[in-house]
């Protein structure tokens, strides 16, 4: 498990022009430079921070299930 770097995420943010909400670029954030791709691994990542529990917890997120859900409503 990684710890997120909020710095790097601000500058991944300055480049990406606000496309999606934060959460979703937080999420393209740890797939990117992380080179995480697992579901589980990212749900654990973001767990483990406490701003990213908060936003998990907004959308109702409680396991690495319901986040791969998430990812699959967004994409569509």
């Amino acid at each position: 498990m990684v710890t997120i770097n909020w710095n790097e995420f601000k500058e991944f943010k300055k480049h990406r022009h606000g496309q999606n909400d934060n959460f979703s670029e937080l999420l393209e954030f740890i797939k990117s430079y992380y080179n995480m791709s697992s579901t589980a691994e990212i749900y654990d990542t973001l767990r483990h921070d406490a701003l990213s529990e908060m936003m998990l917890d907004k959308r109702g997120l409680k396991d690495a299930v319901g986040l791969e859900s998430y990812l699959f409503k967004v994409i569509e």
